[in-house]
């Protein structure tokens, strides 16, 4: 746009010419006639130009204030919430999640708590155990609020008190466990429970409005300075476990092999019992049946035992036995056998071959088995 037109003067930026900055008063004058407008006060003019003034600002102070006490009477509190209303500093009551309505401050105060979210604190220390060792800790408390109104009124810090109270329980559960409890996986989870439900009580007795959700222990050791010697403990442990497993292994194998070879031994004697006991009671009653028949005929009873007992001599000896002077019998020896014979087998005497005719007598010799026969007679 050029700086000058035809009929509409100079606009040089540099050089306004006469024109000047409108009134600050004429403003305000203009603004406050437009309040008393609005508030009734029409467009009346009078010379009392002050009290105008001040019945505008009246209005402007007016409407503020009802924006704001709208502002603070109206709240909105989440599902996760509740809200505690302060009636002049004390207690009134608890609000619901929703919209509610309070009076404005200072009548009343809204404290807005959250009570389900899960809070956490982490800590760590140094305790001694039942038998006067030292063992550090690191463990993780996380809670939640269960009461807002004791949550708020109950205890003036509550994270300093559960970090306090979580050290004391832990503290009470280890120095009733030896250090071998404290450090193992069972018996820590033994300790951790323990503390989690001495760290509630606590917390109950103090109405602090907590709820404990979850006590862990995050690392359990001993100081450092002491961390390799009880290395060597742990491993010299750990040998003697396996030491009495394997012996344990050793045992149950071998009892039941023992128990077997007993079981088998007594069977044996069992039966070599029976046996010798049967074979006992048959030669007592072979014996007494031999007794009847000697009383009956002794002489050939007499005659007949002693030819048997010959007979299971001589068959058990590979030697022969002859009368050469009485008989003119021809013996055939088979020594090629007599020293041979089979030991599973009984050795019998080997036959006697005889002629048919005796030369002295001129009888006739029946076979082997009678000559035989004849020459034991």
């Amino acid at each position: 746009m050029p700086w000058k037109e035809p009929g509409k003067g100079d606009k040089d930026p540099w050089n306004s010419g006469k024109q000047q900055p409108p009134d600050l008063e004429e403003v305000f004058r203009t603004v406050n006639n437009r309040l008393r407008a609005i508030f009734g006060g029409g467009d009346r003019k009078d010379d009392s130009g002050g009290s105008s003034g001040s019945a505008g600002i009246f209005g402007i102070l007016l409407i503020a204030l009802l924006l704001w006490a709208g502002w603070n009477s109206v709240h909105i509190i989440d599902q996760a919430e509740q809200g505690i209303v302060l009636r002049f500093g004390a207690y009134n009551r608890t609000l619901l999640p929703g919209i509610n309505l309070t009076f404005p401050q200072p009548i009343e105060d809204l404290v807005i708590v959250n009570i389900s979210s899960v809070r956490s604190i982490e800590d760590r220390g140094q305790m001694f155990t039942e038998d006067e060792n030292l063992v550090e800790f690191i463990y993780k408390v996380q809670y939640r609020v269960s009461s807002a109104e004791d949550f708020v009124f109950k205890v003036r810090n509550p994270e300093v008190t559960v970090r306090l109270a979580a050290e004391s329980a832990l503290r009470e559960s280890v120095g009733t466990n030896k250090l071998d409890a404290v450090l193992e996986g069972g018996q820590r989870e033994a300790v951790r429970i323990e503390t989690q439900r001495v760290l509630q009580e606590t917390l109950d007795r103090y109405q602090a409005g907590i709820q404990i959700t979850e006590f862990n222990l995050v690392d359990v050791n001993v100081p450092t300075q002491v961390r390799e010697a009880y290395s060597d403990v742990i491993r010299a442990r750990e040998d003697r476990e396996r030491y009495i497993e394997e012996a344990r292994i050793h045992v149950n194998s071998v009892i039941p092999d023992a128990r077997g070879q007993a079981a088998r031994i007594l069977q044996e004697a069992e039966g070599y019992k029976a046996a010798t006991v049967a074979k006992a009671e048959g030669e007592a009653s072979r014996f007494t049946l031999l007794l009847n028949e000697y009383k009956k005929a002794p002489e050939i009873t007499r005659k007949r035992l002693y030819l048997q007992t010959m007979e299971s001599v001589f068959s058990n000896t590979n030697k022969v036995l002859m009368d050469a002077d009485s008989t003119g019998n021809i013996l055939y020896l088979p020594l090629d056998k007599l020293g041979t014979g089979s030991a599973s087998g009984s050795r019998k005497m080997p036959p006697l071959v005889t002629p048919t005719i005796d030369s002295k007598s001129g009888k006739t010799i029946g076979s082997s088995r009678n000559s035989r026969r004849e020459g034991r007679q």
